[in-house]
């Protein structure tokens, strides 16, 4: 059944809905609606219409029997163009008021395309300013032919909207997909992943954890069950946290137990604190200047430099290896970037390629480093491998331009070791003492754990067109040795930073094309990542293309080029540098930093070209703030630096701050956890909106604290947010959590 077949506007004086502007009771237009006895204001199982939906953008809305949520049909929203386009519903002006909150709910489904799919449940508002803008409800990632639940039961309409709408999309692509259940209710109503009302709201105190109004001996027998197996859900297990600790455990239910026997009178409260006398304490700061802007992801990091990226998945995560291209100065001016003073590498992770962990520095090289042989540290790569049963991380670099090491860990950030006290490559190693730069390293770890290694790079006199100075060998099974002869790869204008990757069976080396490529015939052009396939790991490697123009093509600062292509989350990407953050900061002098962008690959096998962008890619899932949260996991920042490595610590001054971005802070969290320490006594204002917006929470750390937990309650946060954290004061911050 076709209900819809292009675009209509949606506004409030149009739309013929019935449950929107009219009843039964013969209510008149625009008149207020009322909540059901469940709390609900909307509830759309779309078994005969579209209900208040209408399309958004291109496409159409079609009742479906294919794969409903429940009941005999769902609504299908077809033939869309982008990913924003889906299906969308307007909230009447008269029942739903801005500064309001409200519970939201729908099950989404596709049936076709990849294997996941990203989902968004989302808002659209006019600002008092007449600036449309967009929030995000709930989200969240499906398998493909399994319903996934969008809900939020406390999300908040901001104080200043008008022309208000909810709407479903995705985040990227835009195939088909279904929607069922459609539910807006009053704050707090809570519907179960079953479709079904549980009838518990937000106001369920703590110790009632069966939710029955009563605490008594039953609510005991809950706890003690769930501590064991599981709660029924996060309202249950967040009942059963009666000190609001964040974490439900045995001192949970001795309290549970003291209160019920009436040992004692009352459970312990969280500190409460005054927003206006904490607002006065931390006066006024001066914010430290962020060189990346507000809507742009790229560099992945803006307290530092880092160049040359190498990266490696491990258990659902990004690790980034960089060379540590760190300011030098002469006097109060900075000078050119000296590569022969660097020796230590930069590690950085994510699982949702915005908010970026700062893992500190690695000593790698030098007197003090780990490869005390060694002089410098530049180019990392890196990968893991099952070695005897055990995971084993491997850490390859270039040491200067004369050979490649190797360090070992047993996990993807250390703490790492030389294993073998020399270099891996060197100029004694069979064909290579005539490789001009013996650096650049790649790996590889094929589908049946073999290790690969590929590197080299520079231009012998008058042997532009085929400098013929990459080389690949294969590694030993304990990752630390070769196993025969370096093989030569005969790369078109090779100019250095080798690649490698694995797409549909076919492996592929990537390259730097060198600057005198005029009027060679394969179209290539200078300072570019060029790609070349062949069937064995080993070679001979055939030449395919260009993928990525030189980064002076995209961010006017040109220079030489450094990749790695990988796949992450069933999509591919392109990690290089660029030096655009230097010249945000208005400086000079050779200092890069890494981007990431997606790439695209067809089916033949071809790359499509790259472009290099300053917004880069969008966050693939919120970040998850009731598990801990290291400090120096971060989209934005200013003034912020980094200590330790490994688990390392953020150092801040006064105006310091950090942005985490698209935290789900789920429904009404009570406290904020903040790991920290001050010599001199800080206070952290924690922010949504932006470093200057509205305040959460207050955290006073007193003078001379040494690292420990400071609990505080949170006031009015819920939903998708990002969040700022703003110090008065200089302090080190360990990390922190939402309970």
């Amino acid at each position: 059944m076709e209900v819809k077949k292009k675009f209509t506007r949606l506004c409030t004086a149009a739309v013929g809905s019935a449950l929107l502007f009219t009843s039964t009771a013969g209510l008149p237009v625009n008149a207020a609606i009322n909540p059901d006895s469940n709390g609900f204001y909307y509830h759309d199982t779309f078994e005969d219409s579209s209900g208040n939906w209408e399309i958004r953008g291109e496409g159409e809305l079609v009742l479906s029997g294919r794969h409903p949520f429940k009941g005999t049909n769902a609504l299908l929203i077809k033939d869309r163009a982008k990913a924003w386009q889906g299906a969308q519903m307007a909230l009447d002006p008269s029942t739903f008021k801005p500064g309001e909150k409200y519970s939201f709910n729908v099950f989404v489904d596709y049936e076709d395309g990849e294997d996941t799919e990203y989902f968004l449940l989302s808002m659209q508002y006019t600002d008092a300013s007449g600036t449309v803008n967009y929030l995000h409800i709930a989200e969240g990632s499906i398998s493909r032919g399994k319903y996934l639940q969008l809900s939020n039961p406390s999300f908040q309409i901001p104080s200043d909207a008008s022309d208000v709408y909810i709407y479903v999309e995705t985040s990227e692509v835009s195939g088909n997909f279904y929607i069922d259940e459609a539910i807006v209710a009053k704050e707090g109503v809570v519907i179960g992943s079953s479709g079904e009302y549980e009838g518990k709201t937000l106001t369920d105190t703590r110790g009632d954890v069966n939710m029955d109004g009563v605490i008594d001996i039953s609510d005991l027998i809950t706890a003690k069950r769930g501590l064991v197996w599981s709660f029924e859900n996060a309202l249950s297990e967040k009942a059963a946290d009666v000190d609001s600790s964040g974490v439900v455990d045995d001192e949970d239910i001795n309290l549970l137990q003291d209160y019920i026997f009436n040992r004692i009178n009352s459970f312990p409260k969280v500190t409460k604190v005054d927003f206006t006398e904490m607002a006065n304490k931390f006066g006024n700061v001066n914010l430290a200047t962020c060189y990346k802007k507000s809507n742009e992801h790229n560099p992945l990091i803006s307290q530092y430099f880092g160049a040359d990226p190498g990266v490696m998945e491990y258990n659902g995560r990004i690790y980034v290896f960089m060379t540590d291209d760190h300011l030098l100065y002469n006097g109060n001016q900075v000078k050119d970037i000296e590569y022969g003073t660097i020796n230590c590498l930069r590690c950085i992770s994510s699982d949702d390629l915005v908010n970026w962990t700062d893992h500190g520095l690695i000593n790698a090289a030098g007197s003090n480093g780990l490869c005390k042989w060694g002089g410098n540290s530049w180019a990392p790569t890196a990968c893991h491998k099952t070695i005897n049963g055990k995971e084993k991380f491997f850490l390859y670099f270039a040491n200067g331009g004369n050979g490649i090491a190797v360090l070992t860990a047993d996990s993807p950030t250390g703490p790492w070791r030389d294993p073998i006290g020399k270099a891996l490559i060197s100029r004694s190693t069979p064909n290579c003492g005539n490789v001009e730069w013996l650096f650049d390293p790649a790996v590889l770890v094929d589908d049946d754990g073999t290790g690969y290694l590929y590197f080299g790079g520079g231009v012998p006199k008058n042997q532009d067109a085929h400098p013929k100075t990459a080389r690949c060998v294969q590694l030993s099974d304990d990752m630390t040795s070769i196993v025969g002869t370096p093989k030569e790869i005969d790369a078109p204008y090779l100019f250095e930073d080798s690649g490698i990757h694995k797409f549909n069976g076919k492996y592929y080396y990537s390259y730097c094309s060198n600057f005198n490529t005029g009027g060679n015939p394969y179209g290539l052009t200078s300072g570019a990542i060029n790609y070349m396939v062949s069937d064995s790991p080993l070679g001979p490697f055939t030449y395919k293309g260009e993928a990525f123009k030189g980064i002076g093509a995209f961010f006017g600062t040109g220079g030489n080029n450094h990749h790695t292509f990988y796949k992450f989350n069933n999509q591919w990407y392109l990690f290089y540098h660029a030096q655009y953050l230097q010249d945000s900061m208005g400086l000079k002098g050779g200092y890069r930093s890494t981007h990431i962008d997606k790439v695209t690959i067809n089916n033949d096998g071809t790359i499509q070209a790259v472009t290099g962008t300053k917004s880069g890619v969008n966050q693939i899932k919120p970040l998850d703030p009731f598990t801990t949260v290291r400090a120096a996991t971060f989209s934005h920042q200013g003034g912020v630096t980094i200590s330790g490595s490994g688990n390392s610590v953020v150092q801040v001054n006064r105006g310091s701050w950090y942005r985490v971005s698209g935290v789900d802070c789920g429904f009404a969290p009570e406290t904020l956890t903040l790991k920290a320490s001050s010599n001199n006594g800080c206070i952290v204002k924690v922010c949504t909106g932006s470093a200057n917006g509205t305040p959460v929470a207050y955290v006073e750390i007193p003078a001379g604290s040494s690292m420990q937990e400071f609990t505080v309650p949170v006031k009015d946060l819920s939903g998708n947010n990002d969040l700022y954290f703003v110090f008065n004061n200089t302090a080190s911050v360990d990390s922190w959590k939402l309970g």
